[in-house]
């Protein structure tokens, strides 16, 4: 998996052994260069920039307020991404929130991400391009978004920390907090209802331009 964090492993390792001391300024450096990861995780499964930062900053209060909890058994990352995507889903369930969000913006500070992966192929490519074919990226973008917001918020988290966050099967585990095979029959089904709600929407598009 790609890095996605500002500090070095040395000083993630130092900072984490400090936390498990209940030094909290140490805390507050590891929120400080997590929070942006936290903020674009939240924003894209909520789809929405005011409750994405709301979410946030409960994320972190709670970091603060449960910090004796974080046993230095895991990632801090993945403890803290734990308590993202809880907060997100839960979000989902009670509000329904259905909102359109550009899929094309990138995290700041994140050199290294991994560009292999099939969303990352489709929504990060920015060179020089004719005009028809930026049009018909940002249509595919476009429809990648509404499909993704028509997934069930289990098998959205799934799919964005494997293809947009790089993680392994694992890690994901570990953030989503259930076994191992249950990743990976999560992430076939919702890769099965993406690609359906892709064919969806072009089968959509050209009914309409042949009835035109």
């Amino acid at each position: 998996m790609a890095s996605h964090s500002i500090l070095s492993s040395e000083r993630e390792r130092q900072l984490v052994e400090q936390v498990l001391r209940g030094d909290r300024g140490a805390l507050g450096e590891l929120l400080g260069a997590y929070h942006k990861r936290v903020y674009h995780v939240i924003l894209r499964m909520v789809s929405n920039t005011e409750d994405a930062a709301e979410l946030t900053q409960e994320v972190l209060l709670r970091a603060i307020k449960h910090a004796d909890n974080f046993k230095g058994d895991s990632k801090f990352s993945t403890w803290l991404l734990r308590i993202a995507m809880n907060l997100a889903i839960s979000h989902l369930r009670r509000t329904k929130v259905r909102k359109t969000v550009s899929l094309e913006h990138e995290v700041a500070g994140q050199a290294g991400a991994d560009q292999a992966t099939p969303l990352k192929n489709l929504i990060a490519q920015q060179r020089e391009q004719t005009a028809d074919y930026r049009v018909e990226t940002q249509e595919q973008i476009q429809r990648l978004g509404l499909a993704l917001e028509a997934l069930e918020p289990s098998l959205r988290s799934v799919i964005l920390l494997r293809d947009l966050q790089g993680m392994d099967y694992q890690q994901i585990a570990e953030v989503l907090a259930v076994p191992l095979g249950t990743v990976k029959s999560r992430l076939f089904r919702a890769r099965l209802a993406l690609r359906a709600q892709l064919n969806g929407s072009l089968s959509a598009e050209s009914q309409d331009d042949h009835e035109r």
